[in-house]
C-alpha cells in the first residue's frame, strides 16, 4: 500500500472503533471533514477505507453466524 492508503486505513480503523463503541457515526463525518480541509485526496482514501472496513465487519458477522450453527 501507499503511505496515503496506510494513513487512511489507520484513521478509518480508529474512527470505526469509536463509531461502533458509541453507536454513532459522528466521528467518521468529523474526521472526513477535518481531512478534507487539508487533503481531498486523503479524504477520499479515508472514506474508501471506512467502506472497506465496514464491509469487512459485516462479512465477519455473517461468518460468525455460520460458525455458531446459524446460517
Amino acid at each position: 500500500m501507499s503511505i496515503m492508503e496506510d494513513i487512511a486505513d489507520g484513521l478509518a480503523k480508529r474512527a470505526l472503533e469509536i463509531a461502533i463503541a458509541e453507536d454513532d457515526d459522528k466521528v467518521v463525518k468529523a474526521m472526513a471533514d477535518a481531512i478534507a480541509n487539508s487533503s481531498p485526496t486523503l479524504e477520499e482514501a479515508f472514506l474508501t477505507a471506512v467502506r472497506f472496513r465496514r464491509g469487512e465487519y459485516r462479512a465477519m458477522e455473517v461468518l460468525k453466524g455460520f460458525q455458531s450453527g446459524g446460517g
